[in-house]
């Protein structure tokens, strides 16, 4: 499925459609070593659903793994994150780079949401 952004050229697999198979699918092309939190994630979704008798827990799961996949299929974006994310957890929190690093992971993010169809919104 493609969103409001074109798929790149240097894009490593196509946007997913944000369904519980295809974000499966595409986390196995991109980092199979990820499957089990996806799956323990999409267990703990579905048993919050199911308490609380509400989809929030489901749509709070789709977006992270449709915003995690959105960063990692596009290697310009995962590159930029893994810096910021590797600046984030190795600066002390009184350096302004690390507040720099965590507002850029924050933007990255932002940018990977903004980029679902229909926009995913916990």
């Amino acid at each position: 499925m493609s969103g409001p952004y074109a798929d790149e050229p240097g894009d490593l697999i196509p946007r997913p459609a944000a369904t519980f198979p295809a974000l499966r699918t595409a986390l196995a092309r991109l980092d199979p070593s990820r499957l089990p939190e996806y799956q323990a994630d999409r267990d703990q979704a579905f048993t919050l659903a199911t308490r609380h008798a509400s989809f929030h827990p489901i749509r709070v799961f789709l977006t992270k793994w449709a915003t995690e996949i959105e960063i990692e299929r596009r290697p310009a974006m995962a590159a930029r994150y893994h810096a910021a994310l590797d600046a984030a957890n190795t600066l002390d929190g009184d350096d302004p780079a690390w507040r720099a690093a965590m507002d850029e992971c924050l933007a990255i993010h932002n940018e990977a949401r903004a980029a679902q169809v229909p926009p995913l919104s916990p």
